[in-house]
């Protein structure tokens, strides 16, 4: 029997991407199954009725949850191009950075979103502590793992499209303080440029993307999470796979003040399968 796989995702997620990623290396078909996490589906709160979030693989009708999980269950299904080295060491090695990965700059990144004053600094300082600590583990090796893409490169390399909005909110350059890593991340961008085939847009989808103005009417906590990461920024990322995948804002005016909380007004790139979040020219937060 053939197997079937779906993937339940939103493009725009870098944890989404690392199942694509995975799966894209592997060469495996799959059905690919948007959400939208704004109104969740009955479908994917079966399929993940403890955390309700996306990604899930749907592997024969057995849902799993949780992107790095599901990254091993594919190596560990499909044999062909191993993500996790053989060795035990060098295995928990990788799944160490990769957790390394999840718990330091997904959660500072998110701090230098929402947080400003001494808070912010402190996220930021954070952030790049934690970002050079990767760079002297990659060292002057090609890839993480040594001289083969793997784990490690795989669970950073989505977060690489949300770098110049950690940059534009805290002020500041990656690639002042992590050169060389910035260096792996524009190369594993060329490499995976080809490999990402999942919700490729036609060119009559190309055309129709649209920039219309936010309606940015609530603090940006609330803004942010209301749009669950749809504004990231993205000038340095632009290889087509992840450009495909995920929207764009830049800065243009401000910063504005609501309730005390500063933010910067951004025209937002709506992909056109999400025209429905587009009301009279405003996002429909």
């Amino acid at each position: 029997m053939l197997d079937e796989v779906i993937l339940l995702d939103a493009y725009f997620s870098m944890f989404g991407m690392r199942v694509r990623i995975a799966l894209a290396e592997k060469g495996v078909e799959y059905e690919y199954r948007e959400q939208n996490l704004l109104n969740k589906g009955q479908y994917l709160l079966d399929m993940n009725p403890i955390h309700k979030k996306i990604p899930v693989l749907i592997h024969n009708g057995k849902p799993i949850c949780e992107s790095l999980i599901i990254v091993e269950y594919i190596d560990e299904v499909w044999k062909n191009n191993p993500l996790l080295p053989s060795d035990p060491y060098q295995r928990a090695q990788a799944r160490f950075w990769a957790d390394f990965i999840d718990k330091k700059v997904n959660d500072t990144g998110k701090r230098i979103w929402y947080l400003k004053g001494e808070q912010q600094q402190a996220a930021k300082e954070e952030f790049i502590n934690a970002l050079q600590l990767l760079e002297t583990e990659l060292g002057d090796k090609p890839y993480f793992g040594g001289d083969k893409f793997g784990f490690v490169d795989l669970a950073l390399i989505p977060f690489y499209c949300w770098f110049h909005a950690y940059e534009t909110f805290g002020n500041f350059s990656t690639e002042e303080h992590c050169p060389k890593l910035i260096e792996w991340a524009e190369r594993m961008a060329e490499e995976l440029e080809n490999k990402l085939r999942a919700f490729s847009l036609t060119e009559e989808e190309k055309n129709e993307i649209s920039l219309v103005a936010g309606d940015i009417h609530r603090s940006m906590k609330e803004c942010t999470r209301s749009l669950l990461g749809k504004i990231c920024g993205n000038k340095r990322a632009n290889f087509t796979g992840l450009r495909k995948t995920i929207c764009f804002i830049w800065p243009t005016e401000g910063p504005f003040s609501i309730r005390g909380m500063g933010y910067n007004y951004y025209p937002v790139c709506v992909h056109p399968k999400d025209k429905n979040m587009v009301k009279d020219g405003k996002m429909d937060l």
